[in-house]
């Protein structure tokens, strides 16, 4: 690997949701060890008000918080990455973006609150269960130990954390 911080690009279809959640619990559990970023392969333009509001009422900086493609990350004078997880749910059938190069991926699916339907109380719900998802998968990555994994290893673990099923609610 490389000296820290470690860059780390999360992605999803629409990059207003999932990933924009993922990136600020990185950049806030991370320490400074890592640095997140966020991005879609078909970004929706803006971010979801849930979201938003999610990340509000628990304190985060929402500032960084826009809805952008991963071309942005492909494009010369782009951070390096060192982790690619995407973060699309299999079971929904999405198109989850296939990030080149040498970055060390996994896929981490989390139902997408956006997509989520009933009472505004349950789909607020569908963001605050897909955060808890997200923190739980965030928290176990960061606390890998980086220095003493080779890279087959580390790729078992970053499998494993998405493997992981997170019981809903």
């Amino acid at each position: 690997m490389t000296a820290e911080p470690f860059n780390v690009l999360f992605l999803c279809t629409g990059n207003s949701a999932r990933s924009i959640l993922a990136e600020a619990i990185l950049n806030r559990v991370g320490q400074g060890r890592f640095k997140a970023y966020s991005a879609g392969s078909q970004p929706k333009g803006e971010v979801h008000p849930y979201a938003l509001q999610l990340l509000k009422s628990l304190n985060h900086d929402t500032s960084f918080a826009r809805s952008k493609s991963w071309e942005e990350f492909a494009a010369p004078g782009a951070p390096q990455m060192h982790f690619v997880f995407t973060v699309c749910d299999n079971a929904a059938m999405e198109a989850c973006p296939v990030w080149p190069g040498q970055p060390m991926t996994a896929h981490w699916g989390v139902p997408d609150p956006a997509a989520a339907e009933g009472t505004d109380a349950e789909k607020h719900f569908a963001f605050a269960d897909t955060y808890r998802m997200l923190n739980s998968r965030i928290s176990i990555f960061t606390s890998l130990p980086m220095n003493m994994l080779d890279r087959l290893a580390l790729q078992k673990r970053l499998d494993e954390i998405g493997a992981e099923l997170p019981k809903a609610g």
